[in-house]
């Protein structure tokens, strides 16, 4: 329904927003008159620097900042501060005020936020991708003030919360994006509420026909979640009772998106999955009484209801990161379904539901207070070095800083008895980093648990680690490939390029000779490719593998003539042999299409009217058929054609706007196209013989290739064939799942 506008119902309904955010803060916030002012002067500048302008629903633009303003108070919890620097998020970038007016009438603080959530604007910056160095610029602003992303979170949120009124090419855009980077620091910060509703937006508009088929399995498991209630809740409510505790209790179902990804993960169908249902108990308990509360309550729900062992999970004893505290269990109820329980307190639910912000929030109502360092402030000072490095690009910055995002921790204890915190898989030399840089640079192993051990050693939770160094040890290139912590992987590059830097004179030489033989121009641009094409961050890596000969006339060669290197055939098994033992079979049928096909794979696809000189082809890494919701990349002068869902083609919109092509299949087009199922069976004679004779015979499709591995009585196997569409595909999996053992079968 098309928006219809209305000035005067609009002017009531801005004054109603403005009120209801009010409110809102003075609920959570001791907000002083002068706050108040300060509120109603951003507001009034908002709302004057946006009139007239509208969003693409028709909606004024008010609407939006007063939105970010309010999920920022309701739903992150964020005071008076944050509602200022939220009215004000755009107005640097979309009207005429400035950021020193800005700063002039609202302070130093407030700017800085407001200059950090303002995207980079239509200035020529040094990277192939602008959104990377907004991402670099946002990440950058954050270690300086964490409220930057706490306001771009509320912004992206409210954003794909009404992305609806968008283009098509943008609503892919924005959603890659925010799977990208935005959804992996909501998980950081304890955002899960806000995690979860945008990874259900994401899936909302890249997979919608996915999305609403598990969304009405959902919405169908209502009358199970009744008699859950039932059964579970009211007799844990009658336990919490008799034993005089004050609690909150709160039930949900699995999220559209997060069922989705334990079906694709696990290979199990939507009834298979056992935590579908979970349950949160809240006590209200003293804060000296948490720990030893929560564990009675549980010692209480498993001596009633038989618990998964596991599934355990204690992160009241070791919290996360980024604060989040719990114990979780599963459990079995007497309908024989699985329900997953969280037991907290009042304190820990408040962190849990707004991650680190609450920690910020009390900072900003008693700023007299010397608080310690919360676990997000200190991974913001670590992370500080590695988004400062200005020798490499936005893209590889940001694709280094998302690999912190998602680490398991574990917990190592030095000979004193002190605490070390380390990702997962650290080293000996990452434990030495962590102490300090020169104990790191000077590491020759360490006494784990009183053992000598190598300094590539990789350390489990809970060990005890003597660094054991020597003046005489120097770091050496390959213990780049034993460091897993970003603070020990830019020590141990610093040092090598401090010694690098000697060479450059000598590498220059080298590669201005290559260039003479080879005639090309020895200029910036010729050197910018030559890194891209090699993998090289900085000048000094190029110059030093230049003077050391690890780089060549060859290699120099390949770059400028990509087309020759690039015109190869990869077999079948080079594709795909990762996922089987050497001892596999691989039958190769050729590259045969079907008798049904009409037209070519080429002709599949419209595009937008400017790009009708292009040929679109469907991209090899995932594969699209006809039925599925396609997008299309520029990509070394073609078109390639991805699934929406497709991991290379988010990471191109997300980091690339300017690639995105409209693409949607050609109607009336018959083509078969290559794609791939992969199944996992229980060994038994005359299994290959029915798999092919559905293929083949019954359902009439033709085989490209087969690959079998059989160990210990299961085989996995992928079959790559050619279907005329989604349909065909999925018909041809639901064909095979009828047969005899066959456990999983999957789409590639």
């Amino acid at each position: 329904m098309a928006y219809v506008i209305d000035e005067q119902r609009e002017e009531k309904e801005i004054q109603a927003k403005y009120d209801e955010l009010l409110a809102a803060c003075r609920e959570i916030y001791p907000v002083t008159q002068e706050q108040e002012d300060e509120i109603f002067r951003a507001f009034s500048l908002a709302k004057k620097a946006h009139a007239g302008t509208r969003r693409k629903s028709g909606e004024p633009y008010i609407f939006h900042p007063l939105a970010v303003a309010l999920i920022a108070v309701k739903e992150v919890g964020l005071g008076p501060i944050a509602v200022v620097c939220a009215l004000l998020h755009d107005v640097v970038e979309d009207t005429n005020i400035t950021l020193d007016e800005i700063r002039t009438i609202f302070g130093d603080r407030v700017a800085v936020i407001v200059d950090g959530v303002t995207k980079i604007g239509d200035v020529k910056v040094m990277s192939d991708s602008k959104q990377a160095e907004n991402y670099r610029k946002i990440l950058l602003s954050m270690c300086d003030d964490a409220y930057v992303i706490f306001l771009k979170l509320c912004d992206r949120l409210h954003n794909m919360r009404t992305l609806s009124s968008m283009k098509d090419t943008k609503k892919l855009t924005i959603s890659s994006e925010t799977q990208y980077l935005y959804i992996p620091l909501a998980h950081r910060l304890g955002l899960y509420a806000i995690k979860t509703e945008l990874e259900e937006l994401v899936m909302k508009y890249t997979n919608p026909d996915k999305y609403n088929e598990i969304a009405a399995m959902v919405n169908a498991s209502a009358g199970t979640a009744e008699e859950l209630k039932k059964c579970l809740v009211a007799k844990v409510r009658q336990m919490l009772d008799d034993n005089g505790y004050k609690y909150t209790i709160k039930t949900r179902i699995k999220s559209v998106y997060s069922c989705w990804k334990k079906m694709e993960r696990k290979g199990v169908k939507f009834d298979q999955i056992f935590d579908l249902y979970a349950m949160r108990i809240i006590l209200d308990v003293p804060l000296e009484q948490e720990k030893s509360e929560c564990f009675k309550v549980y010692s209480l729900i498993s001596s009633e209801f038989p618990p998964d062992p596991t599934r355990f999970r204690d992160w009241i004893t070791q919290p996360k990161t980024n604060g989040y505290e719990s114990l979780q269990t599963t459990v079995m109820t007497p309908i024989g379904q699985w329900v997953e329980i969280q037991i907290r307190t009042q304190r820990m639910d408040v962190i849990a539901e707004k991650g680190m912000a609450a920690h910020f929030l009390y900072k900003e109502a008693h700023p007299e207070e010397k608080l310690e360092l919360s676990p997000v402030e200190v991974w913001l000072q670590q992370i500080r070095s590695t988004l400062e490095n200005t020798e490499k690009s936005a893209l590889d910055l940001v694709e280094e800083f998302k690999e912190t995002l998602y680490t398991k921790e574990i917990y190592l204890f030095t000979p004193k008895g002190d605490m070390i915190k380390l990702p997962a898989h650290s080293t000996v030399l990452d434990f030495a980093f962590a102490i300090h840089t020169n104990l790191g640079l000077h590491c020759m192993g360490a006494k784990v648990n009183g053992k000598v051990e190598p300094i590539g050693h990789v350390l489990r939770a809970g060990e005890q680690v003597q660094v054991l160094a020597s003046r005489k040890t120097h770091p050496v290139e390959e213990w780049l490939n034993m460091a897993h912590t970003t603070r020990a992987k830019e020590a141990l590059k610093d040092y090598l390029r401090s010694q690098r830097k000697g060479y450059r004179e000598e590498g220059s030489q080298r590669l201005q000779e290559i260039f003479k033989r080879l005639r090309i121009r020895n200029n910036l641009a010729n050197i910018g490719q030559l890194k891209h094409f090699l993998g090289i961050a900085s000048d000094v890596d190029l110059y030093f593998q230049l003077a050391m000969g690890i780089i060549g006339e060859r290699e120099v060669k390949q770059c400028f003539n990509r087309v020759d290197a690039q015109n190869h055939n990869v077999y079948f098994m080079g594709e795909y042999s990762s996922l089987f033992d050497n001892n596999s079979t691989a039958i190769n049928f050729g590259n045969n299409f079907s008798s049904e096909t009409t037209g070519n794979r080429h002709g599949s696809f419209l595009l937008d009217k400017e790009y009708e000189r292009y040929t679109p082809e469907p991209a090899t890494c995932c594969n699209p058929v006809q039925g599925d919701h396609v997008v299309g990349i520029v990509t070394d002068g073609k078109i390639m054609v991805h699934r929406t869902t497709c991991k290379v083609a988010i990471d191109e919109m997300a980091n690339h706007e300017n690639r995105i092509v409209r693409a949607r299949w050609r109607p009336g087009e018959h083509v078969a196209l290559l794609s791939g199922i992969a199944f996992t069976a229980i060994d038994r004679k005359g299994l290959l013989q029915e798999i092919t004779g559905i293929v083949s015979e019954q359902m009439n499709l033709n085989m490209r290739a087969i690959t079998l591995e059989a160990v210990e009585g299961i085989v996995r196997g992928i079959i790559m064939l050619y279907v005329l569409d989604l349909d065909n595909l999925n018909q041809l999996i639901a064909n095979l799942g009828t047969l005899k053992g066959v456990e999983e079968v999957r789409r590639l």
